[in-house]
C-alpha cells in the first residue's frame, strides 16, 4: 500500500479521485491555521510518505527533504515549482512532477479579461457608481475588433490567447522562435521576427513566457512602443519593469496597464496601483474553479500511476529510464544535450525541423534518449525550467518542429559521433560532436568544417576568410581586452576559402572588443556561447 500526503487544500474532486484510488492511502496534513506545514514538522512529515502532493502554499526546501530515504515522488499541483527545492529532490532520487496544462484555458481567459476591462475601462467605472458619480462621458472606451494584438510566447497559453482574440477579430502578431510558419497560419498569427517589430505594430500586447533574465519592456523598449499601446501580463513578475512602465504611462507612450503578476509577490503597495488606466488583480489566472479541479485531478493521476506503475510524466527533474541504461550512455547524453545548447545559442531565427544523425556504437544506444536530451539543450533556455529527456520531445513537437533521427552503425572517422542539423528560417546549422574518454565531450564539426574543440565553458566562435594572420590578430584583439584565451581550434573547406575559428576563453568579451574583431575586413560573423563548465551535467542527468 503506497502512502501519499496532501500537503495543501486541493479541490474535493482530486481527494474523490485519491479515495477512490487502488492500492494507495492518503492523508491530508495541514497546519493548525490551515496553511502548509514548516519546519521540522514538514520534514517529519515527508518522512513518512511515498508520495507528496502540493500547491504553492507549503515550501519544500533542502532542509525538509533532508535525510528523507522514502519519499519517492513530490506532484505540484499547478505550473511552477519554485517552492520545492528541485535540486535537493534530485540528489534523493525523488521524481519531482508538475501540472503544466490544468491552469492553460483559466489563464488565456484573465489575459482577455483584462485586455477587455482595461479597454472599457470597468473598474474606474465601476467604483464611479460607489462613489455616487454618474458620468459616462468619463469613461470613453475602445473596442478590441480590428485592433492588433501582440502576443510574445507562442506555446500553450499564448496559443489559447490569439484563438479567443481571433474570435474577437483581431489581428495577431506572435513572437517565439520555435513558433513554425506553419503552425502560426493554422492559427490565424502572423509571425514576426523579432520583438522590437512586434512592438511597433501592436495595439495591445500580452506576454506568455518564462521568467526573462532581463525584462523584454524596459525603459529603452519604450521609444519602440506603438503610442497608446496597452500592455498585459498574466505570465510571470517582472517581465515588464514596474518602473518603465510608470514612466510610460505616465509620458503618455503607454494607453494602459494590466497586471495579474508581479517582480515581488504580495505586492499591496505600487505606484501603478494610483493611476486610472491601470488594472491589477493578485495574481489571479489560475484561480478558477475549473482549473482548480484539473490540476488536482492531475496531480492526483500523476502521482498514483507513478506509484502505482512506474509511469512519468511532466516531470521537471529527472528521467524515465533505469540507472543502468542511464549509465551505459551517459557520456553521450552530455554530447547531445550541449550539441542542443549550442545549435539555440548559433542560429537566431525560428526553429523548423532537426534532424540527429547517429554512427557508430553509438547508434546502438536508446538514440530516442539521445534525442530527447539534444531537445532538452535545444529549448533549455527559451523555456520555463523544467525542461528534460521527459518532456523536451513533446515541448518541441508542440511547437510545430520537425524532428528526424537517422543511425548507421558503421564507424565513421570516430568509433561514435552525433551530427545534428537544425533548419531555421530556411538555413540549415550542423555541428558534429563526439566523446573523448569516458566524459570529455568535443566538438569535431562546425557547419562543412571541421575541427577540434571543447564544448564547455565559454565559447566564441567567428567565420572569416581563410588568409594569413587571422588567429593572431583575435588573439592581440583580446589580449589588448584583457581576455585571456584557453583553447583555439580553426577549420576549413579549402585553402583559401571561407573558415571558422572557436575560442574557448576564461571571461566573456565586451561588446568593444567584439567590435573590434567584426571590424576585420576578412571577419564575416562573431557569436559568443556561454556552455556549461566541463563536467557540469543538467540535473535530470546529475
Amino acid at each position: 500500500m503506497h502512502r501519499i500526503v496532501v500537503l495543501d487544500p486541493i479541490s474535493p474532486e482530486g481527494l474523490e479521485l485519491l479515495k477512490n484510488s487502488p492500492g494507495v492511502k492518503f492523508d491530508v496534513r495541514l497546519a493548525p491555521d490551515g496553511k502548509g506545514l514548516k519546519g521540522e514538522e514538514l520534514r517529519q512529515v515527508l518522512a513518512e510518505y511515498d508520495g507528496a502532493i502540493c500547491r504553492s502554499g507549503v515550501k519544500i526546501t533542502a532542509e525538509a527533504l533532508e535525510g528523507n530515504r522514502k519519499l519517492k515522488a513530490i506532484v505540484r499541483a499547478g505550473v511552477g515549482v519554485d517552492n520545492i527545492d528541485r535540486h535537493a529532490a534530485t540528489r534523493l532520487g525523488i521524481i519531482v512532477m508538475n501540472t503544466p496544462t490544468g491552469n492553460t484555458i483559466s489563464t488565456a481567459e484573465h489575459a482577455l479579461a483584462l485586455m477587455l476591462a482595461l479597454s472599457r475601462k470597468v473598474a474606474p467605472a465601476f467604483l464611479s457608481l460607489r462613489q455616487g458619480t454618474w458620468n459616462r462621458g468619463a469613461y470613453m472606451g475602445t473596442q478590441l475588433a480590428d485592433k492588433t494584438l501582440g502576443i510574445i510566447g507562442c506555446g500553450r497559453i499564448g496559443q489559447e490567447v490569439a484563438k479567443r482574440a481571433t474570435a474577437f477579430q483581431m489581428r495577431v502578431l506572435g513572437f517565439d522562435p520555435f513558433l513554425t510558419p506553419e503552425q502560426a497560419q493554422k492559427l490565424g498569427i502572423e509571425r514576426v521576427e523579432n520583438i522590437a517589430d512586434l512592438l511597433s505594430r501592436a495595439d495591445y500586447v500580452t506576454v506568455h513566457t518564462p521568467p526573462t533574465p532581463e525584462p523584454i519592456i524596459g525603459h529603452k523598449e519604450l521609444k519602440l512602443l506603438k503610442p497608446g499601446v496597452k500592455l498585459v501580463n498574466c505570465a510571470r513578475g517582472g517581465i515588464f519593469d514596474e518602473a518603465a512602465l510608470l514612466e510610460g504611462l505616465q509620458s503618455g507612450i503607454i494607453g494602459g496597464v494590466a497586471l495579474d503578476v508581479y517582480a515581488h509577490e504580495p505586492c499591496t503597495d505600487s505606484p501603478l496601483f494610483q493611476l486610472d488606466n491601470v488594472l491589477c488583480t493578485p495574481h489571479l489566472g489560475a484561480s478558477t474553479e475549473e482549473a482548480q479541479t484539473s490540476v488536482a485531478v492531475e496531480a492526483v493521476e500523476l502521482l498514483v500511476k507513478y506509484l502505482t506503475t512506474g509511469e512519468i510524466r511532466h516531470a521537471v527533474n529527472m528521467a524515465s529510464v533505469d540507472p543502468k541504461t542511464l549509465a551505459s550512455i551517459k557520456g553521450y547524453l552530455d554530447v547531445a544535450y550541449r550539441l542542443g545548447l549550442l545549435l539555440a545559442a548559433w542560429q537566431s531565427g525560428s526553429v523548423t525541423s532537426c534532424r540527429l544523425n547517429y554512427r557508430g556504437e553509438v547508434a546502438k544506444k536508446d538514440t530516442k534518449l539521445l534525442t530527447a536530451a539534444f531537445c532538452a539543450g535545444l529549448l533549455e533556455r527559451a523555456l520555463d525550467g523544467g525542461v528534460n529527456i521527459v518532456n523536451a520531445e513533446v515541448l518541441l513537437r508542440e511547437r510545430g518542429i520537425q524532428l528526424l533521427e537517422q543511425s548507421r552503425t558503421e564507424p565513421g572517422a570516430f568509433s561514435s559521433s552525433i551530427t545534428a542539423e537544425v533548419t531555421s528560417d530556411g538555413q540549415t546549422y550542423v555541428a558534429g560532436g563526439t566523446l573523448f574518454g569516458n566524459n570529455m565531450p568535443r566538438l569535431f564539426r562546425l557547419a562543412e568544417f571541421r575541427l577540434e574543440a571543447y564544448l564547455d565553458g565559454k565559447l566564441l566562435i567567428f567565420t572569416h576568410d581563410d588568409v594569413p594572420g587571422m588567429i593572431g590578430k583575435v588573439g592581440t584583439i583580446f589580449g589588448a581586452h584583457n581576455i585571456n584565451i584557453a583553447q583555439m581550434s580553426v577549420g576549413r573547406a579549402n585553402a583559401g576559402g571561407k573558415a571558422v575559428g572557436v575560442l574557448n576563453i576564461d571571461s566573456l568579451p565586451s561588446q568593444a572588443a567584439i567590435d573590434e574583431v567584426l571590424a576585420h575586413p576578412h571577419i564575416h560573423s562573431v557569436k559568443v556561447i556561454e556552455m556549461p563548465e566541463a563536467g557540469e551535467l543538467p540535473s535530470w542527468l546529475a
